[in-house]
């Protein structure tokens, strides 16, 4: 691990961390690199965890086992400590690793560093930080609202291909509908309303 500047200590008192959690001694002028400040912060975690979690306040609530089994009692609350220890651990670790939280941070410690000896300000020209600030950050909106307006562009045209696909299977269904009702027609035999001898024809019996 680089061990770049992070957290000053000016002093030779106990550097406090974070949520006040002590770090150990160290000389004055010296400095400590954020990765251990991290992993500081995690090892104190642990000792009140398991200061909170004592073996007293695991045996008051399992006073009947305690008082059958007590040597079982404080094998299953050595073995329960060490287990949680791991799965914090290897908790803490996975995240370090998916972040990259050791070369962010490392990388950090080294701007930090690098930057002491810089007394103008690195990114505001002008000194006024609302100018600034809208400076940089207005083109990136810009080029935002240029691709969303690409994207709503893109979908509309989508859109309307999707809507004429519809109109025109509408007419087609149309067309076949016209269709089948002519064939119907062509298919249908003529109606016979008179014929010679039929009802309409006036029959002499003699």
């Amino acid at each position: 691990m680089a061990e770049a500047s992070g957290v000053n200590v000016g002093s030779g008192c106990e550097e406090k961390g974070p949520e006040g959690l002590s770090l150990e001694p160290v000389p004055p002028g010296t400095t400590i690199s954020r990765v251990k400040l991290l992993d500081t912060m995690v090892d104190t975690f642990l000792q009140k965890l398991i200061a909170a979690g004592s073996y007293q306040r695991f045996t008051d609530c399992y006073k009947r086992f305690y008082q059958l089994q007590p040597e079982m009692t404080q094998r299953i609350y050595d073995k329960f400590i060490t287990q949680l220890q791991t799965s914090i651990r290897e908790e803490i670790s996975e995240i370090k690793a998916e972040g990259n939280l050791e070369a962010v941070l490392n990388a950090l410690d080294t701007i930090v560093e690098e930057g002491k000896d810089h007394k103008e300000p690195a990114w505001r020209p002008s000194g006024i930080p609302e100018k600034d600030l809208q400076r940089a950050m207005v083109p990136y909106f810009l080029q935002q609202r240029d691709a969303l307006q690409r994207r709503v562009q893109k979908q509309e045209a989508e859109n309307r291909q999707l809507a004429d696909a519809v109109l025109a299977g509408r007419r087609q269904v149309e067309e076949l509908q016209l269709q089948g009702q002519a064939r119907q027609q062509a298919w249908q035999p003529p109606q016979i309303t008179d014929w010679p001898g039929g009802p309409s024809s006036s029959i002499m019996w003699s």
